[in-house]
């Protein structure tokens, strides 16, 4: 089922500066740990000279996350990527993503003001994005005659689904994302024209 609980409404940076270091905070939404690599990446070419990037991540619902981690990239164990993870739990926001670039500005700055520089960052950048609560959805498969194509578009696009993959053949087959809410509706309008349909049990 899909998720019914705010994420990301998309990609947000904010910067701080604490004692001539700056603090580059990034939020994305992300939904597994190769897209969260990639963001991570995609930070080290924007930022080569940095001297940290730290990040933490949670993906599924806040408060019993299916997957969450963090790295400190290299700052004293416990300074970087803890207190990130602790004010994205604190936002309550799920599939969720925050970088934190740092480039050392030549003053120390100790344990305890590395934890308040790097929570800060993340609550800078965490409180100007916007949140989306996405609806439950589920993913249909149906098999129909091209004569039914049509009508199954209009459907969709009268009851705020979509389409994914369509393959051609015989007949025709298509993916669609229904809202949960809808999904009796559907039901209803294939047995009335008699079309096959099945529901993936792996839907997200």
């Amino acid at each position: 089922m899909g998720q019914d609980y705010p994420v990301p409404a998309g990609y947000l940076e904010r910067e701080t500066e604490v004692k001539k270091s700056r603090f580059i905070a990034r939020v994305l939404p992300v939904s597994s740990r190769d897209e969260v690599k990639a963001h991570v990446e995609q930070a080290w070419q924007d930022h080569p000279d940095a001297r940290h990037v730290c990040w933490a991540y949670q993906i599924g619902r806040p408060g019993s996350a299916a997957e969450a981690a963090m790295n400190d990239d290299g700052e004293p164990s416990g300074t970087a990527g803890k207190p990130i993870l602790s004010v994205i739990q604190y936002k309550d926001m799920g599939d969720i993503l925050v970088i934190v670039i740092r480039y050392f500005g030549g003053i120390k700055l100790g344990a305890g003001g590395l934890v308040r520089a790097y929570a800060g960052a993340a609550e800078s950048v965490l409180s100007a994005v916007d949140r989306v609560v996405q609806q439950p959805e589920v993913i249909v498969h149906v098999a129909l005659d091209f004569a039914d194509e049509q009508p199954v578009r209009h459907w969709c696009a009268q009851n705020n689904a979509r389409t994914g993959d369509v393959d051609y053949g015989a007949g025709v087959n298509m993916a669609l994302v229904i809202p949960e809410t809808a999904l009796d509706e559907f039901r209803a309008f294939c047995d009335a024209r008699q079309l096959d349909y099945r529901l993936d049990t792996g839907s997200t």
